[in-house]
């Protein structure tokens, strides 16, 4: 994967350079709109080999948000320029530092808290080889996540038995069939809104 770890090395710093008057419009507008809090939310997230690091993102709740870890569509505690952050996935964008300093790649599992990582056994262990991604295979499945735990009764259970082993799967055999084009186009594919076949599947 030698590739790919310089193509995030040489991407993100690209990225940042071009967009940082982009995040820095809206960090500003998170301190103007969303005021009590800071522009950045940060928090411990799992990474390659079970290592913590610090993920960033800009803010898209409200300070005193708390609460449940899963987030569904139409949550009280998301503000309305955080709802149109999140649906742009603008509020990623600080992590193209993570990627920079080889906290994160571009593609791979999304980082998870770390109560969800131990709960991690045997061969489903394997995912954690992997840097977490900005976006992935399991990212464009559930690209919708937020409104599938919106229809459902009880969105952290449901998150739990359905959607979680689902994405440890997707993220398995993402590991076991890497490849550098395959990665472009689950790239392409987070930016367009297109649909692609990937493991014998539309994503």
């Amino acid at each position: 994967m030698r590739v790919k770890y310089l193509f995030d090395r040489i991407a993100s710093l690209l990225g940042l350079l071009l967009l940082w008057p982009v995040m820095l419009v809206i960090a500003l507008l998170v301190k103007v709109r969303m005021p009590g809090g800071p522009a950045l939310f940060s928090q411990l997230r799992v990474g390659k080999d079970g290592r913590l690091f610090t993920m960033y993102k800009f803010r898209t709740m409200s300070p005193e948000g708390g609460g449940s870890t899963v987030s569904v569509a139409g949550d009280v505690r998301i503000t309305p320029l955080g709802a149109k952050l999140r649906r742009y996935k603008l509020d990623e964008l600080p992590q193209l530092w993570n990627v920079l300093r080889g906290d994160m790649s571009f593609v791979g599992p999304r980082p998870d808290v770390p109560g969800y990582a131990d709960q991690l056994q045997g061969e489903d262990r394997e995912m954690l080889q992997l840097r977490p991604g900005i976006t992935g295979p399991a990212s464009l499945k559930y690209r919708n996540e937020e409104e599938i735990l919106a229809s459902v009764p009880d969105p952290e259970r449901y998150n739990d038995e359905v959607i979680f082993p689902d994405k440890v799967r997707i993220n398995r055999y993402y590991l076991h069939h890497y490849s550098f084009w395959t990665d472009l186009r689950i790239i392409v594919a987070t930016l367009t809104g297109a649909h692609l076949e990937y493991g014998g599947e539309t994503i």
